[in-house]
Order: C-alpha cells, then sequence, then structure tokens
C-alpha cells in the first residue's frame, strides 16, 4: 500500500449543515491528500432518505467551497450505488458470512430489555444464525456473521494498535427489512471501489473500525490504514454541540469570519507544530503529518478564533476586503442593492478600520459613518463633547475647511495646529469634539485619516450637523 498514490475521502451525512467537527475532518484529509500528491474525493452518504435533503447536500458543497476544500473526484452519491451494495450483499449471503434474520422488532426489545434487567450487555442472541429455510410473511433484515472469540486490533496511525475482544459484537445489521444497506456496510464497500488508502475521521468511528475491518476481511479486500481524529469538545468538556454557540460552517460565514482563518483555527484543534499559532496555506500543506496529531480532545475556544480571524483581518488586502465585506453592508441595511462605490476610496476607508475590526460584520459597521449621510450620537459621546466649550472650536474649523481645496493630512495638521494655537488647547480638546461629530461616537481611526477619506463635502456636513445640535441643545 505505501507505492499506492495516497487516496483520502471526506464522507458527510447531509442531515444538517456542514458542522465544525466534520468541516476539521474534511480538512484534515484535504491536507494530508495535498501533502501527499494524493487524491481528494468528496462522497455524499445520503442512505438515510428520511433525513437526507437536496438543500443540505448544497450547504456542504457551499460550505467546503467557502473553505477552499477543493476535491478532485466527486461529489459521489451513495444513492446512485445502490446495485453494488446489494450484489454484495447477496455475496456475503452465499458465502455464509452474512444470514437472514426474522426476528421482529417486538421480539428484539424484549430480549433487550432482559439483557438490561441482568445487566448484561444487550446484543442479539444469534436466534436466526443458524436458519436455513425462509420464513414466510416477514421481510427479513440481512446480519453480518461476526467472529466468535479473539480479538482484532485496530491499527490506528494516531492511537497505536487498539484492541477489542470479538465478543464486545453482536451480528450486526448490513441491511435492513427494506432491502437498505446500513453505514458500516456501505462505507466500506463505497472506500473499496473508491480504492480508499486512508480513511481518515473522527474518534467516533472507532467503535465501528472492527465491524468493518471484518467485512473488508469477509470480501476479501485490503484494509485501508486508519487515523482517528481527536473529538472536539466544549468549554465544558462535553461534546461540542449547539448550546457551545455556533457549530456549523454557515454560521461563522454570516458572522464575519474569514475562511482562511477558521482553516487555521480547525487545523489547531488536534494538530500543532511547534509553537507555531498562524499559518499560510502552503505552510499547512507542507508541515502537515499525523506525527504531530495529539490523541487528547481538543476544546473549542471561541475566544481563540476570534483572535485568529482578526490576525487575518488585519493582513487582509484591503482591495480584497472591498468584495467580501459587501454583502455584510447589504444585510445591514448600509449600502442598498446597486451601490456602486469607489474601489479606491472604499479600500482606503477599510485600511483604516481593519486594525480595529475583529470580524467582516464589524468592519462593515464601522463602515458605516464613512458611507451614510448623517450619524447618529451616541448619547454619552454627545454630552461629554459636543458642548457649548466645543462649539467655537467646531466653526473654526468648518470655516478652516471650506477655505481648503483638498482634506490631505499635511493641510489638515496645520490647520488643526492653527486653531489650537488661537484657543490654547491641546490637540484633544479639539479632536474629540470633531470625532463625534463624524462618527458619532469617540472611537476612530486617526482624525486626519478619517476627515481626508470623508471627504470635504461630508465633513462639512457633519460638522454643521454638530454645530447645530449644540444650538439646539442650549436653547
Amino acid at each position: 500500500m505505501s507505492d499506492k498514490q495516497v487516496r483520502v475521502r471526506f464522507a458527510p451525512s447531509p442531515t444538517g449543515f456542514l458542522h465544525i467537527g466534520g468541516a476539521r475532518t474534511a480538512l484534515f484529509n484535504w491536507l494530508y491528500a495535498r501533502n501527499r500528491n494524493g487524491v481528494f474525493v468528496l462522497r455524499i452518504e445520503d442512505t438515510d432518505r428520511s433525513r437526507s435533503t437536496e438543500d443540505y447536500i448544497e450547504a456542504i458543497i457551499d460550505g467546503m467551497e467557502w473553505l477552499g476544500l477543493d476535491w478532485d473526484e466527486g461529489p459521489v452519491r451513495q444513492t446512485d450505488r445502490m446495485d453494488i451494495y446489494t450484489s454484495a450483499i447477496k455475496r456475503l449471503i452465499e458465502e455464509d458470512r452474512a444470514y437472514y434474520c426474522y426476528c421482529s422488532p417486538e421480539e428484539l426489545d424484549r430480549k433487550r430489555k432482559e439483557a438490561q434487567q441482568a445487566k448484561k450487555n444487550p446484543r442479539y442472541d444469534g436466534t436466526c444464525r443458524d436458519i436455513k429455510e425462509p420464513v414466510s410473511g416477514i421481510d427479513p433484515v440481512v446480519r453480518f456473521r461476526m467472529p466468535q472469540g479473539g480479538a482484532t486490533i485496530v491499527e490506528d496511525l494516531i492511537r497505536g494498535n487498539v484492541s477489542y475482544d470479538n465478543d464486545m459484537f453482536d451480528d450486526f445489521i448490513i441491511a435492513r427489512s427494506d432491502g437498505t444497506p446500513t453505514y458500516n456496510f456501505v462505507v466500506v464497500m463505497d472506500d473499496v471501489d473508491m480504492g480508499m488508502t486512508h480513511i481518515i475521521r473522527g474518534d467516533d468511528h472507532l467503535n465501528n473500525t472492527p465491524k468493518q475491518i471484518h467485512i473488508y476481511e469477509a470480501l476479501g479486500y485490503t484494509v485501508p490504514k486508519f487515523a482517528h481524529l481527536p473529538m472536539i469538545l466544549g468549554s465544558d468538556k462535553s461534546r461540542l454541540s449547539k448550546r457551545h454557540g455556533a457549530t456549523s460552517v454557515q454560521a461563522y460565514r454570516e458572522m464575519g469570519y474569514l475562511p482562511e482563518a477558521l482553516l487555521n483555527y480547525l487545523v489547531r484543534l488536534g494538530w500543532s507544530y511547534g509553537d507555531q499559532e498562524v499559518f499560510s496555506r502552503e505552510e499547512l500543506i507542507e508541515k502537515f503529518s499525523f506525527d504531530n496529531v495529539g490523541k487528547a480532545a481538543a476544546v473549542f475556544n471561541p475566544d481563540k478564533l476570534l483572535w485568529i480571524n482578526a490576525e487575518y483581518m488585519k493582513a487582509r488586502d484591503p482591495d480584497v476586503l472591498v468584495d467580501e465585506v459587501m454583502p455584510f453592508l447589504l444585510e445591514s441595511g448600509i449600502v442598498s442593492d446597486g451601490w456602486k462605490p469607489d474601489r479606491e476610496w472604499l479600500a482606503m476607508a477599510i485600511s483604516t478600520l481593519q486594525e480595529r475590526s475583529k470580524t467582516l460584520v464589524e468592519l462593515a459597521g464601522s463602515l458605516r459613518y464613512y458611507i451614510a449621510d448623517s450619524v447618529e450620537y451616541e448619547e454619552k459621546a454627545r454630552a461629554k463633547f459636543l458642548t457649548e466649550e466645543s462649539l467655537h472650536y467646531l466653526v473654526e474649523l468648518k470655516k478652516g475647511i471650506e477655505s481648503l481645496k483638498d482634506l490631505d493630512h499635511e493641510v489638515l495638521e496645520e490647520l488643526f495646529a492653527s486653531i489650537m494655537e488661537r484657543n490654547d488647547i491641546k490637540l484633544k480638546k479639539l479632536a474629540q469634539p470633531v470625532r463625534v461629530a463624524m462618527t458619532g461616537d469617540t472611537k476612530s481611526p486617526g482624525i486626519f485619516d478619517l476627515l481626508g477619506i470623508m471627504g470635504k463635502d461630508r465633513v462639512i456636513s457633519r460638522l454643521e450637523n454638530a454645530i447645530n445640535s449644540i444650538k439646539g441643545a442650549g436653547k
């Protein structure tokens, strides 16, 4: 197997959106394939017809594309492959590696309860194991004939050898009474048919692996290599769920996270490379291996994810952020559909805000005061800085601005200096009232950058509004 080209897969069930845990599994498969010049396959495990939907399939594909996890083959759907499963199940029955079971659900439930009352492992007791003739009037299930006694060794690239006593497992069902195959069977058939060399998945599948190994062997197939990734836990050390907050990739996209930041964070949930925290995609591909994947469960920390996203926001090309922030400007109503900004101007505005914007949602919110015709004042800021004392300074500044041709940094600095000198005040006495007049609040980029990007007409309009607000409050 070592000479074969690496082939791995991500095989989600379309019963929900792309989950954080699923995205991490997809990422590790993708990285291993790219690191080894292998093939990454996307497979949709949609045999659960009652819960699988086309909308979820589209959402999973959309999430993968947003994250940049491109696949080489697929998406392949299990429901298109039923003939393969039916043929293999028939073969197992003919070779006495599987058999029909006619036990009713009520009978099985009764036996399960009796075993629980007797404090025994509630497992199928093999009632139909040796029945050779069909029972009329009953649609049977098909059970796989597990070996009795002995042990099964799972050779895992992360956990080493994991041993299971075969007596732990009963003869599990591989086809339901309506003929549809079950997960443990179809996953083996798919992985064999698609030539998978490595099965990289969450460790919640580890206990299924001994069953699958026996199916491989019963059909005469080579067992692939396994790597079971550590579970992702919430902050309370329980399994990550909705009660811990957002758990789907889609949710983080809507919250304004960058895909590269989310990938960077997900790879660090179980994998490390020294003390390095931030990685480019190229670095991840180059450095990834199972040697640095831990066995212990990883704890999902939203604050750490937000920090990483902030780092990516700071380093982003403002021109790229122009396109990325547009959906959030529309969603928040800051701009209307069809708004065509001056890209150069918007990129300049973004460049003054990205250092302090942790997400695209925050960036869009901050851009409001650059784009809107007017601003609403935060009450405490208005009361503290838009006062009778500051009125005179704002009037002087308005007159000065009206006399200027351009609001470049050097000219604005000279204008502010002259007003400060005439009134014997420090910069803060002038800058903070101006900042509130421009943004409605006390926090903003540097005052000269702010005014320069706002432009002469908007600055004058905002100063007039502030001046009128102060005069109106004094009546």
